[in-house]
């Protein structure tokens, strides 16, 4: 399909266009899209469009109500992330379903009608996907998985031959993860030549690996732009997010914060980096009785802990794994390495004597534990809070108690903050942009279960970012449980919009960053 018959397939949308061929179209119309080149993409803002990101989920169409309510609001983007198999007929990989197609192309002209970028994506593509379940071959590694990919990509591209580049893009894959430079770049060659032979133009982006978050710096020569991600830490963005393995046993976020970790490791456990098998210390002084308390989430096998201030024991346990009830929340049975790792998701709590200096946390055997919570509550005052992560081979938390009037705080050697966020997240991608690729932010947002004052103080430390890097963006997602719209959050106060429940609060922090 060219990009003339897209065009009269908006007229006939809008009743511009009477019964004539769409080759009576004379002119194409002034694009309100910003230019969009490899070297620098433009300040693109929007959302993902989740119609066919699923085969299980497949929905049909896209729904031209989502590109009026966005253009409605100001935002000029959206990023389609689909699943091969939403196209494909009877499980065939090699033959494509016509109608399906036909809905994809009404998403692309309505993208023209509304002035709003398309960029499609194949979060599942032919061998490759982040999802499960996983597929049959590996694009990686298949020779017949390539020439697959390669097919529908050229599929595409010749059906959208001639589409300026401010109206649409390709992006090739979803994060693509576990996978080397060298083996990726392989991977991809002939699947960027296939779109290339259709449409010599074609603006190209690909996701950084690991999950978006690396940049490959070898693609400066190919001419192809750069997606990275937006959803560090991990454990604020997806706070119980059910898909994500261990994201139940995520200490409840804060932002800004302190940045310390709690798993606490046996002197024997094999594999450690040099400083993670350590105790986890609070340095005092503690001019008064003071309670402790830490909440302990997961225990492998068996983990014995003793507390002590300064040189004297002032708390001691053994945590012990197992089938059936017990102490913990649940058992959890770990087949590859024959152990319980039960979470308990319980709190214990000690005394720490007045005059002590210092209180450390230490295993004294077992294999390994998780404290995801550390309080200290100095006499009668309120309890002084610091979330721990926790994040696996990183040194346990060296925290210091400073005493104040009303109570105290808990201060760290680190912050976890906007200028953490840019020199983790920002700064690596600077240099992919010094290489003369161009960059933009694929994806981001914060899972519902995240408190909501959490999940905005965070997404607004991350759009400053941006706004200064120069960078688009595009939430996870428009309508769902990291969007604007229903959402399904426990603490917003909704307001009807067009048939939707509006979060306002979210809309407003990211129209000021518009």
């Amino acid at each position: 399909m060219c990009h003339l018959f897209l065009r009269a397939v908006v007229l006939l949308a809008v009743g511009l266009m009477g019964s004539g061929p769409a080759t009576s179209v004379a002119a194409e119309p002034t694009s309100a899209l910003p230019s969009a080149t490899p070297e620098e993409l433009p300040l693109w803002r929007g959302f993902q469009l989740l119609e066919k990101f699923n085969r299980p989920r497949n929905t049909g169409g896209f729904r031209e109500s989502d590109f009026q309510i966005i253009q409605k609001l100001g935002f000029n983007f959206v990023r389609l992330p689909m699943d091969y198999r939403t196209w494909i007929v009877d499980d065939d990989w090699t033959r494509f379903d016509e109608q399906s197609l036909r809905e994809i192309d009404q998403a692309v002209a309505w993208g023209e009608q509304y002035d709003i970028h398309v960029m499609l994506n194949f979060h599942r593509a032919p061998g490759y996907t982040v999802a499960r379940p996983g597929e049959r071959l590996s694009l990686w590694t298949d020779a017949e998985a390539q020439r697959v990919c390669a097919m529908h990509w050229a599929m595409f591209a010749k059906r959208y031959r001639g589409i300026p580049n401010e109206r649409l893009s390709f992006n090739l894959l979803n994060e693509p993860a576990d996978v080397e430079p060298e083996a990726y770049l392989r991977a991809i060659e002939p699947i960027v030549a296939a779109i290339r032979a259709e449409d010599p133009e074609r603006l190209i982006v690909s996701d950084g690996l690991q999950w978006g978050r690396q940049p490959v710096l070898e693609l400066a020569d190919w001419g192809i732009a750069q997606a990275t991600r937006g959803y560090t830490p991990m454990d604020i963005s997806h706070y119980q997010a059910s898909w994500v393995s261990g994201a139940d046993r995520y200490p409840t976020p804060a932002w800004p914060r302190v940045q310390a970790y709690g798993t606490l490791y046996a002197p024997n456990k094999a594999g450690m980096s040099p400083g993670s098998i350590a105790p986890l210390i609070v340095h005092g002084p503690f001019p008064q009785q003071t309670a402790l308390r830490i909440h302990v989430m997961t225990v492998s096998n068996r983990a014995d802990l003793v507390a002590r201030a300064d040189d004297r024991t002032i708390w001691e346990r053994s945590f012990v794994c197992g089938p059936g009830t017990g102490e913990w929340e649940r058992a959890e049975y770990r087949k590859q390495w024959d152990v319980y790792q039960n979470v308990f998701n319980r709190s214990y709590t000690m005394t720490v004597p007045a005059g002590s200096q210092r209180v450390e946390l230490a295993m004294l055997s077992g294999d390994w534990l998780q404290i995801t919570e550390i309080g200290l509550t100095p006499g009668d005052g309120p309890e002084i809070v610091v979330t721990l992560r926790p994040d696996w081979d990183r040194p346990p938390a060296e925290l210091t108690f400073e005493s104040t009037l009303d109570g105290g705080t808990l201060v760290g050697q680190q912050m976890e903050d906007r200028q953490w966020l840019w020199e983790t997240n920002i700064v690596p991608w600077q240099q992919a942009q010094q290489h003369g690729i161009g960059v933009m932010v694929g994806e981001f947002g914060c899972h519902n279960r995240t408190p909501h004052h959490v999940a905005l103080a965070w997404m607004e430390d991350c759009l400053k970012n941006w706004q200064e890097a120069g960078w688009g963006w595009a939430l996870w997602n428009l309508r769902g449980s990291f969007g604007i719209l229903d959402s399904g959050r426990q603490d917003v106060d909704y307001e009807e919009f067009h048939g939707h429940q509006l979060d306002r609060k979210m809309l407003d922090l990211l129209l000021k960053y518009r």
